[in-house]
């Protein structure tokens, strides 16, 4: 179920056009851009160029960025989650606050989904080829998959405060369903915590909006058709919504996948079999006040399915857009809570 975000979403609002006049005392809305957690980032802060520049707020965004990705990279051989990956032992140990908040959501996440969602199938991810590992020469056998499986579960760690353990030496855990997320909200939170009250800030795919563009508008966000496209160049507009104060996250399987023997294999992995997903959902985007949590459920949701989880959803008062693939091309449904985003 790790899955690697890519560009699911669009920002109407010219992201990559930025607004830099002459006078630094006016307002526009500035953009901030440069690379992160293996993607990129395009921030939107409504200010002047003046007011972004005096504190350094690209470089403050930097540092936190930097931060995020000691903590939670699995492709960091010295960062926090690789080092308790890289340890057989299974005595408890001290994580820094951020990782133990985004270790503390996606249990949450893990249980409210009785599993879809869980940060200890990185194995299973490698073996398929979507993580560090390389791609297969070949389909996994069902002997191997029942081998790993033995060694994942969230029933295999516990956090206590600030203490992590695990009950199986060998277990790894991956955070890529869900860092990018936090990233975003540490970022936002950032850019609040320095005096702004209207951004847009984008990770990946992954985005979190408050107050208004510099015309007064509300930002507004395009959800994109999802395209069988691996190499990102067809894109096309499906729906337009109006998040307000809220974050953005939209998880896909029509731009990371492989083909072999016949079949096509998506880097959503379920849980349950040990294999990517296999049916005709091909994108769930949620709306949430957190990135991280938005994140974390368009994930479960994606393993879920349509229709487990539309009723996933709709119990649980999430605010969730399923698009799914049939033989007359897009089929589009929403819960209630969603409606009202919609443009």
């Amino acid at each position: 179920m790790i899955k690697i975000k890519l560009m699911l979403a669009v920002v109407l609002s010219a992201l990559l056009s930025a607004c830099f006049p002459s006078n630094d005392s006016a307002i526009t809305e500035v953009l901030l851009q440069g690379r992160t957690m293996g993607t990129t980032y395009n921030i939107k802060v409504v200010a002047t160029l003046s007011q972004v520049e005096s504190i350094n707020l690209q470089q403050q965004i930097d540092a936190a960025l930097v931060e995020v990705n000691q903590q939670m990279s699995t492709y960091i051989k010295d960062s926090e989650i690789s080092l308790f990956n890289q340890s057989n032992s299974t005595e408890p140990v001290t994580v820094s606050a951020g990782f133990a908040r985004v270790l503390k959501e996606s249990i949450r996440l893990g249980q409210l989904s009785h599993g879809k969602l869980d940060i200890t199938v990185g194995p299973l991810v490698n073996l398929w080829g979507f993580g560090p590992a390389q791609r297969p020469d070949v389909i996994p056998s069902d002997e191997v998959l029942a081998e790993i499986k033995n060694r994942i579960g969230l029933s295999n760690i516990a956090l206590v405060d600030n203490q992590l353990a695990k009950t199986i030496p060998n277990l790894h855990i991956d955070l890529s369903t869900i860092a990018k997320g936090y990233g975003v909200d540490v970022v936002a939170e950032l850019i609040e915590s320095n005096g702004f009250a209207s951004y847009l800030v984008e990770i990946g795919g992954e985005m979190r909006l408050k107050g208004f563009k510099r015309t007064g508008e509300l930002w507004a966000i395009a959800i994109e058709k999802p395209l069988l496209d691996p190499s990102g160049e067809q894109r096309a507009i499906h729906q337009v919504i109006i998040p307000k104060n809220n974050a953005v996250a939209t998880s896909g399987d029509y731009r990371n996948y492989f083909e072999a023997e016949g079949q096509r294999f998506s880097h959503i992995i379920d849980p349950a079999t040990g294999k990517p997903i296999n049916h005709n959902l091909v994108s769930v985007t949620v709306i949430e006040p957190s990135s991280m949590t938005a994140d974390g459920l368009s994930t479960a949701l994606m393993v879920m399915g349509a229709e487990q989880g539309m009723t996933f959803a709709v119990k649980n008062d999430i605010a969730a857009l399923f698009i799914s693939k049939d033989e007359n091309g897009f089929n589009e449904q929403f819960t209630i809570k969603f409606k009202q985003y919609l443009k």
